[in-house]
């Protein structure tokens, strides 16, 4: 039985490669939170900017990869993969990501995203980012600046 939670999935990685921020933000519920490795923890408002920001940053060179889809009344998953260059150094980034997903009104209340911040820090940081990205230290460092640039472009 596909479940009304499979189109939000469905809805929310199409909106996603189309780069369509907007529609995106239709699937999360008022109350959604949202957790991934670099930008922490974001309550709504703060997840569709950053989806936002990242489309605008991304110049159109933004390409996503969906795949593994599951989902019921209540729960979700999917895997996906994003290809860009990073802004910061003009670097290649594939990042596979694993989503899991909560679901409360048939909207997405909880996303939760995980990946690797220490081969995402490689690809995007280079030599620098391959043999510190595993520290707490850097892996700090590049969550500071994730959300110190979501607070400035909240800001605008």
């Amino acid at each position: 039985m596909i479940h009304t939670t499979h189109n939000i999935l469905l809805k929310f990685y199409d909106s996603f490669s189309k780069l369509d921020a907007k529609s995106m933000s239709e699937c999360y519920h008022p109350d959604a939170t949202f957790s991934d490795p670099a930008f922490g923890e974001l309550n709504r408002e703060e997840v569709c900017a950053m989806w936002k920001m990242l489309i605008e940053r991304s110049k159109g060179n933004l390409t996503i990869e969906f795949s593994d889809l599951k989902s019921s009344k209540k729960s979700g998953k999917a895997k996906w993969i994003a290809t860009y260059y990073f802004s910061k150094t003009n670097r290649k980034v594939i990042n596979e990501i694993n989503a899991k997903f909560k679901f409360q009104d048939g909207l997405i209340i909880k996303h939760t995203d995980s990946f690797s911040l220490w081969k995402w820090s490689g690809m995007a940081l280079g030599l620098k980012g391959y043999l510190l990205g595993w520290t707490p230290f850097m892996q700090n460092k590049i969550r500071e600046q994730a959300k110190d640039s979501l607070n400035k472009y909240l800001a605008k």
